[in-house]
């Protein structure tokens, strides 16, 4: 009985002890290890959404294009209507930096347009030559294939070095031309003219 009395004294004693150190340890646990992994792990799922975010911006925006590219396909299929023209104006811009096609119809409305940026053409070799006769293949083309034109007058204008190298891919990709006009704009002493290029 004896026994039995002082264990129950020594589980008390024990339990008391435990008690007193029991709100010690889970404090001590929470302030070092429970905070120590709750910045990691958010840490973690913040770099994980910085990591999505962009992802999703991306697909969004390639849907945009491929929304916008679909809607411009529809508009140009229902205010398409297919007309044949047989003569027309080619306008040629050749500048310094760059060398720009457009054929129109006979009131101006453009058939087929081309320049050598979208020919891939990049820096100076935009103004080459050899580009503006790439570029005036591309448009004569699409301006046959679509509305079989023959004939064009021709509209110059720059002093660029494509100049003439379009003319002649004109004629050699098959165009009658019936005129050539330099609509180059001349000043008449208005301004003072830039310094000449120095190479």
């Amino acid at each position: 009985m004896a026994d039995e009395k002082q264990q129950p004294a020594a589980e008390l004693e024990n339990k008391e002890t435990t008690a007193e150190k029991a709100p010690v340890a889970p404090e001590e646990i929470t302030s070092a290890g429970d905070f120590d992994n709750e910045p990691e792990e958010s840490v973690s799922s913040m770099m994980a959404i910085d990591e999505e975010l962009p992802e999703e911006i991306k697909q969004k925006l390639e849907k945009n294009k491929q929304a916008r590219a679909k809607k411009k396909m529809i508009k140009k299929k229902k205010k398409r209507v297919v007309k044949s023209v047989k003569s027309g104006r080619a306008y040629i811009s050749a500048t310094y930096n760059n060398t720009i096609l457009s054929i129109t119809d006979n009131q101006g409305d453009v058939i087929s347009w081309a320049s050598a940026g979208m020919a891939g053409f990049k820096g100076a070799k935009k103004a080459t030559p050899y580009a503006a006769q790439i570029i005036t293949k591309i448009a004569v083309q699409k301006a046959k294939e679509e509305f079989g034109l023959e004939e064009v007058r021709v509209f110059v204008s720059g002093v660029g070095t494509g100049r003439e190298a379009a003319i002649r891919a004109l004629n050699a990709n098959g165009l009658n031309i019936s005129s050539i006009k330099d609509t180059t704009p001349v000043p008449h002493n208005g301004c003072r003219p830039k310094k000449p290029r120095r190479v």
